[in-house]
This record gives structure tokens, C-alpha cells and sequence, in this order.
């Protein structure tokens, strides 16, 4: 199979129909909610990691954008490392208070921490 598929077919491989006529669908833009309205959870998590702390941001309700930018201000922020998978922001190490002190003075004030 080639590696170098078209961007337009996505899948679509063949219609016996004389009229059809392939339509993409067009992504949908999600506005990112205000930040006073984003209610946001931070909790700690080990499963599935070998043992090790990371902490979760979930919640964020808006595009990947927005949620790769307050991703990167996070990163930066606790001095870690990161990631964003599945809606998710993912940051190495336990930093729940110093995540939770940054959202709220960001003006995320429906962030919480969650979890025992």
C-alpha cells in the first residue's frame, strides 16, 4: 500500500453509481468556552504508567488549539515535560498545586483538584 495517500479520499475506494459524487466532511470548529466557564479537573494517575506520577487536565471544552496552548503554559510553568493525548493534558510529575494555583490565576475558576 502506498504511503502517500490523497487527503481526499479518505477511505472511500469505489462506487458503482454513475452519479455519485464523493463530499468530504468538513471538520467541525469548536469555540473554545471562556475560561471562567471551562470546568477543569487535575488529578494524579500511576495505572498503566510503571509506577510513575503524572498528572491529568481534563475537562477543557474547545479546539486542539487552545488545548496545545494552555498545554505548552503548563509545561512551562511546572518546568516539565508533557504531552496532550485523547482531550487530555499530560505533565510528568506531581504538580496538582502548582497547576491548580496557575489555572486559577488565569481565571479558570471553575478548576478543582480531583481524585483522593
Amino acid at each position: 500500500m502506498s504511503k502517500n495517500k490523497k487527503p481526499d479520499s479518505l477511505g472511500f475506494v469505489f462506487s458503482t453509481n454513475p452519479d455519485f459524487n464523493f463530499q468530504p466532511e468538513e471538520p467541525e470548529q469548536v469555540d473554545d468556552l471562556p475560561p471562567a466557564q471551562q470546568p477543569l479537573k487535575i488529578w494524579l494517575d500511576r495505572k498503566q504508567r510503571k509506577g510513575k506520577d503524572v498528572t491529568l487536565v481534563t475537562g477543557f471544552t474547545g479546539g486542539d488549539e487552545g488545548l496545545e496552548t494552555l498545554a505548552k503554559a503548563l509545561k512551562t510553568k511546572c518546568g516539565v515535560g508533557g504531552s496532550v493525548k485523547d482531550g487530555e493534558i499530560l505533565l510528568q510529575g506531581d504538580h496538582r498545586d502548582k497547576v491548580l494555583a496557575y489555572l486559577l490565576a488565569q481565571g479558570y475558576s471553575k478548576a478543582k483538584k480531583a481524585g483522593g
